[in-house]
């Protein structure tokens, strides 16, 4: 995999840093994850979507059911 060196004002830096903290991601991932979406190979998720989605349900705890029991087929021949 290649590597690529590039410069930014330091300004910039400072919020491509904050972008990535705020993504949860490694700085080197979330401008990954950019490259690839201007470069027209965008991720299978959004940059993020794991931290945004799972663990943050609020409500009640979640319970399944009991779902019954198997019905009864005849045997195919």
């Amino acid at each position: 995999m290649a590597q690529l060196h590039f410069y930014v004002p330091d300004e910039i830096e400072a919020r491509i840093r904050n972008k990535a903290s705020q993504a949860k991601l490694p700085l080197s991932r979330y401008l990954a994850n950019l490259v690839k979406q201007e470069a027209g190979q965008p991720s299978q998720w959004p940059v993020g979507y794991f931290e945004q989605v799972f663990g943050q349900w609020q409500g009640e705890p979640l319970v399944r059911p009991s779902q019954g029991e198997y019905e009864e087929r005849l045997e195919l021949k």
